[in-house]
């Protein structure tokens, strides 16, 4: 339970210096997913999911 919440910590943080460094960018970014169609959300985030348990079961062994 410890791990999840490390990295759960971990994604806050990553995403807290993507918006302090670049606003203009994230902005966009989030303009443009809230215009995305949502059968494409869906399928990025399952990607990202996906390569998420991958890297974490490689990594953990």
């Amino acid at each position: 339970m410890m791990e999840l919440l490390q990295g759960l910590a971990l994604v806050l943080v990553v995403e807290g210096v993507l918006w302090a460094l670049f606003p203009g960018a994230m902005r966009r970014a989030a303009q443009t997913a809230a215009a995305s169609r949502d059968g494409a959300l869906r399928f990025g985030g399952l990607v990202f999911a996906m390569v998420g348990v991958a890297a974490v079961w490689l990594l953990r062994g």
